[in-house]
């Protein structure tokens, strides 16, 4: 019981350590780099590229600054621009194009003329959202941008004047545009910006987009951008083309143009969908989803964190419950499910489901429990080893901890060395012995046997009374199993002279040992019932082995023919004599080890007799 809530206590403050770890990644936004470009896959790979027919982008690019001549231009030309769109009936005319100084080169009173003829003309502010002090504003969440002030056009242009302000949005993880202030409060007044202006100005219902959902830490009015095209899929054309008059006037019926930068390195930013977007395309793409009706919104608060705990509840919990290969599936699952869930919901209705917490703690509470899990099944295959190699081989009983299969009854056949021994003068011993005297001295013969063995890589098949048996090249091959089993029943003998001397010392009896050794093909396996089983080895030779062992006198190592063959120089033997066994039709030639040869280690082919 003790080692129980032993393990039920690491378990639970494991999984304690764990929730903490999650709870650390989820509150300090840790994972939030990573969110992001699950983010950006989802959006980019659920682009239409199929942009709003109504949109029209007027592009300041190299071939009109090499018409035209270096930049800034004469205002004259935007005045010309918006006279040849106008006439062609341009719904909404808006200018991605900071106006805000006096033009040294002239045409501001040409411009400001033409500006003050229409009144679907927008020419845009910026917000001053960093204070004098830092190059930053505070935020609160649910509350409207506010900003300190915004950089108008010059007076002469604002006559006619549809406010909008163009301040980009960049994510403070990574730079990359994916939201927009839909409107900034200034002492100045509201400023919505640019694209939502437009809409505005084309007569479109924008409603819901001057109250969109709340995003998480984000000021009231902030709103996520449903990246539909690139700067390719938008039709676009060059601002001297309109103004050489190049391009049909019902080009631009009904259409709402963006006036805007495409020249390299002039107005870029990162985006989801692209690395280096002039932003004229991301005012085109805020554009089309406020005419489309689109709005990407974030799944309602706190669904994140309870999926979170909920993935890490179940995969906690199964890891317990499941093997090993069936917990990962398992894990890999969940972790594919949520991936394809998030994505199917966003394509499906433009409904973002954060699964970047519940992949990351659900991965955590996996690892955290297949690790504890791992390192109790390596303790009690230890505790199994440990314990079970005493009553037979510690090779068996890694082998047995580690397979996979349960053990199953059968057999193979195979060479090997089989040792007898038998404990002489045990009983009257035994007579002049307490009970608990005489387990202690079997347990002090067993542990010399033993050691002897093992140490030889035999097996303790097993303990029969005050006799054993011990085999040689199972479960695990022993190549020089025949001169590891005579070795082994020489060392016993030796150690035996100790024993002996004090059994007579103390008890006045002496004791002996004889052993019997034979080689030969066995069954070996796990023999019984499916109840209860034996790793043991049965046959013929087992048999002969133990009729041999009967035959030794006292102190006495008898071997086979077959053993002796194979032993080679490293013993010196004595011929025994032929013996006639129980149950042989023949007689059997045995042969007594005497000593081990000096080079007992190298040679072991020739065999000497003495």
């Amino acid at each position: 019981m003790k080692r129980q809530w032993s393990k039920a206590g690491v378990i639970a403050a494991g999984n304690v350590l764990i929730l903490l770890l999650c709870l650390a990644l989820l509150l300090t936004d840790s994972l939030k780099v990573i969110s992001n470009q699950l983010y950006d896959f989802n959006m980019k790979a659920t682009m239409s590229r199929e942009p709003h027919e109504d949109i029209l982008v007027v592009a300041i690019d190299t071939q009109s600054i090499k018409e035209i001549g270096p930049y800034p231009w004469d205002r004259s030309v935007y005045a010309d621009l918006i006279e040849r769109m106008e006439a062609g009936g341009a719904k909404v005319i808006a200018f991605d194009i900071e106006l805000y100084t006096e033009s040294s080169s002239g045409g501001d009173g040409r411009l400001a003329e033409v500006l003050a003829k229409y009144d679907n003309i927008i020419v845009p502010s910026h917000a001053d959202v960093e204070s004098r002090l830092q190059r930053s504003t505070l935020i609160r969440e649910g509350e409207p941008l506010r900003a300190e002030g915004a950089v108008d056009p010059i007076p002469a242009f604002r006559k006619v004047w549809n406010r909008a302000h163009i301040n980009a949005t960049f994510d403070d993880t990574d730079g990359t545009i994916r939201s927009n202030w839909m409107t900034i409060v200034t002492p100045q007044g509201t400023y919505p910006t640019l694209a939502l202006a437009a809409a505005q100005a084309a007569g479109a219902d924008v409603s819901r987009y001057l109250d969109p959902p709340q995003l998480p830490g984000k000021p009231h009015g902030e709103a996520l951008i449903r990246w539909t095209a690139g700067e390719y899929d938008f039709e676009t054309i060059p601002f001297t083309s309109v103004i050489k008059g190049a391009i049909p006037p019902e080009v631009f019926k009904d259409r709402l143009v963006l006036i805007g930068y495409t020249v390299t390195g002039a107005d870029e930013g990162i985006t989801p969908v692209e690395k280096h977007m002039h932003l004229v395309y991301a005012h085109a793409n805020l554009l089309h989803q406020i005419l489309s009706g689109e709005l990407v919104a974030p799944v309602r608060r706190g669904i994140d964190l309870a999926l979170a705990v909920f993935v890490m509840l179940v995969l906690g919990l199964m890891t317990w419950r499941m093997s090993e290969i069936g917990g990962a599936l398992l894990a890999l699952g969940v972790f594919l499910l949520l991936l394809a869930g998030q994505f199917v919901l966003f394509a499906a209705s433009d409904q973002y489901l954060d699964t970047l917490p519940a992949l990351a703690c659900g991965l955590i509470a996996y690892l955290g429990n297949i690790a504890m899990k791992t390192y109790f099944e390596s303790k009690q295959r230890q505790y199994i080893t440990r314990q079970f190699g005493r009553y037979i081989s510690p090779d068996l009983v890694r082998e047995i901890a580690r397979s996979e299969q349960d053990i199953r009854l059968g057999g193979i056949s195979k060479e090997l060395t089989v040792l007898f021994l038998d404990v002489r003068g045990f009983t009257p011993l035994s007579e002049k012995l307490k009970p608990e005297e005489v387990v202690d001295f079997l347990n002090m013969m067993f542990n010399l046997i033993t050691e002897r063995a093992l140490r030889n890589r035999g097996t303790i098949d097993k303990f029969i009374g005050d006799a054993a048996m011990i085999l040689f090249n199972a479960p695990l091959d022993v190549p020089d199993h025949p001169y590891r089993a005579v070795k082994t029943a020489y060392e016993i003998q030796e150690g035996m002279r100790r024993v002996r001397e004090e059994v007579r010392d103390k008890y006045g009896v002496d004791i002996a040992v004889g052993i019997g050794i034979h080689t030969g093909e066995v069954v070996v396996g796990n023999i019984g019932s499916y109840l209860r089983m034996e790793y043991t080895a049965i046959g013929d030779n087992v048999n002969t082995a133990a009729r041999i062992e009967s035959s030794t006198q006292p102190n006495q190592i008898l071997v086979s023919e077959a053993t002796y063959a194979r032993t080679g120089g490293a013993f010196a033997y004595r011929d025994a004599g032929e013996k006639l066994m129980k149950g042989k039709s023949l007689p059997l030639r045995l042969y007594e080890v005497i000593a081990p040869q000096e080079s007992s280690d190298k040679e072991r082919t020739a065999p000497k007799v003495s």
